[in-house]
């Protein structure tokens, strides 16, 4: 008799967007912009800073963490493993998602963080099911999270237009049933990295405007060759994510792609012949959120009504690095 496979289902999900909002209007009063311009080359109306409520990185996630815990019926005990999606986390180290784990008091655990930019999130959704299908862990929590204000050049009005900050999770848990993950696929090149990147920084020590060498720690983007390299990758993620779960795109009941351009959004939807009602679209009211961008998506389409028990839905991100990757979920 052969093994059942093991699906990592999702079992529960939550996220958190600081309070406060700041729209495109304030923007045009901080830097040479305009709402109608950030409107049509982006898609976006507004988005969340932490600004000074003294929230970091952890903070975000932790809260996020609790709803998805609470929303799949466990305790931070039955968690076995964190893993967090973060280029913006709280300290070079140790990792965000330790200080997670201590927040959420989930002393079972092991915790790690994801480097993989705006892909982290499909990158630890991966992981989580390679560590259940194995048997080794029974319930994994997978957090994406961002505070980019902390490493965002409000002088760059390519970047400073784009970004906010949030958090999302998902706990993943075993199931012998048919939902779960049915597909997955994740893929990098580093020959483009010099495309998307930050020297670094932390979100416990704010940068400094002023300071020439904190300055280097901002989010630096050749705005049109990502776009480019963007659209062909989620593409590639969402065809290879399809086709890895033996679907296709009038299999998909919903899709959730990686929240970063109105116009990158509307490309891998046409590809995959999905519009109106069955594409997720929350970018004009948060804006790029990096790893968080997927999981607050779903959070949201859950509790919205418009992501489903028994659909199957379609992820895709790309982010910094370059990574990109997809996913198919029944719900």
């Amino acid at each position: 008799m052969g093994t059942k496979k093991v699906n990592s289902m999702i079992t529960g999900t939550g996220h958190h967007l600081p309070k406060k909002i700041v729209t495109n209007q304030d923007l045009e009063k901080m830097i040479d912009t305009s709402d109608e311009w950030i409107t049509k080359m982006v898609g976006i109306k507004q988005r969340h800073y932490v600004g000074d409520s003294g929230e970091v990185t952890s903070d975000l996630a932790t809260n996020a963490a609790r709803m998805a815990i609470e929303d799949a019926g466990l305790t931070p005990d039955d968690i076995d493993a964190i893993l967090l999606g973060t280029v913006s986390g709280d300290m070079t180290f140790p990792s965000t998602a330790i200080f997670v784990q201590k927040k959420l008091g989930a002393k079972n655990a092991t915790a790690m963080d994801i480097s993989a930019a705006c892909t982290g999130f499909i990158y630890g959704l991966e992981i989580a099911d390679g560590f259940i299908a194995s048997g080794k862990y029974k319930h994994v929590l997978v957090i994406g999270v961002e505070v980019l204000t902390s490493i965002l050049n409000m002088d760059d009005r390519a970047t400073a237009v784009i970004f906010g900050d949030g958090a999302g999770a998902a706990v993943l848990s075993a199931s012998d049933g048919e939902r779960g993950i049915l597909g997955s696929y994740t893929k990098s090149d580093g020959s483009l990295a010099e495309l998307l990147w930050s020297k670094g920084g932390g979100t416990y020590e704010k940068a400094d405007p002023e300071d020439i060498e904190n300055r280097e720690k901002y989010i630096r983007m050749e705005g049109n060759k990502v776009f480019k390299h963007a659209v062909r990758a989620m593409i590639d993620s969402a065809d290879n994510a399809l086709e890895r779960a033996g679907m296709t795109g009038k299999d998909i009941d919903l899709l959730i792609p990686h929240q970063a351009n109105l116009r990158i959004i509307d490309a891998i939807a046409k590809r995959v012949n999905l519009t109106g009602e069955k594409v997720f679209v929350n970018l004009d009211k948060v804006g790029n959120t990096s790893a968080a961008s997927i999981p607050i998506a779903i959070d949201q389409a859950r509790k919205s009504g418009r992501l489903k028990k028994g659909d199957n839905l379609l992820i895709a991100a790309f982010g910094g690095g370059f990574t990109w990757g997809g996913a198919v979920i029944k719900m």
